[in-house]
Parts: structure tokens; C-alpha cells; sequence
């Protein structure tokens, strides 16, 4: 598996080509994921064109199996967020 970038790296690689501070790089991100969490909170899509798309999905309820005691149980339905990329990024990808 490839390494992972966090929130610090990005903010730093961005900075850099932006040509700003990494405060107010950091502050304009938090800012675009508060946006993107309001947005989803209010079962709101959110579409970046060209990145992709996110959105709230619902999941059903439904049966399992606890691996441990071999139990039935019931597993209850929930809304979980969802992302889906645009063609762009599949193609940048791949």
C-alpha cells in the first residue's frame, strides 16, 4: 500500500504552490471540509467537477452474524457519507 499524506503535508504542498502561509492555507481547508460536513449534514450533495462527488447514503438494516459466538444479530441501518470520484480523477489514477 502507498504512503499516506496528512492534513500537514497537504498543507505544506499546497502553500508551496500557492504561494501563501500555511495558517491561512490550513484555515481555507478546514473551512472547505466545515462546508462539505454542513452540506452532508443537511443531506446536501456536494460536486466538485472534474474530483468528484459527496454525498450521504443510507444503508438498510440487516442480519449477521457475530464471527466471535456465532450469534445472529440484527445490524441497524444508518446513513453513512459517500464519496464518488469524477471521471478525471479515475482517469489521473489510473
Amino acid at each position: 500500500m502507498a504512503d499516506s499524506v496528512s492534513k500537514k503535508d497537504l498543507v505544506g504542498a499546497v502553500a508551496k504552490k500557492v504561494d501563501l502561509s500555511q495558517g491561512k492555507v490550513s484555515d481555507v481547508i478546514d473551512a472547505l471540509l466545515d462546508e462539505i460536513t454542513a452540506s452532508l449534514k443537511a443531506d446536501k450533495k456536494v460536486r466538485l467537477i472534474g474530483f468528484g462527488t459527496f454525498e450521504v447514503r443510507e444503508r438498510k438494516a440487516r442480519s449477521g452474524v457475530n464471527p466471535q459466538t456465532k450469534a445472529k444479530m440484527e445490524i441497524p441501518g444508518g446513513k453513512s457519507p459517500a464519496f464518488k470520484p469524477g471521471k478525471e480523477l479515475k482517469d489521473a489514477v489510473e
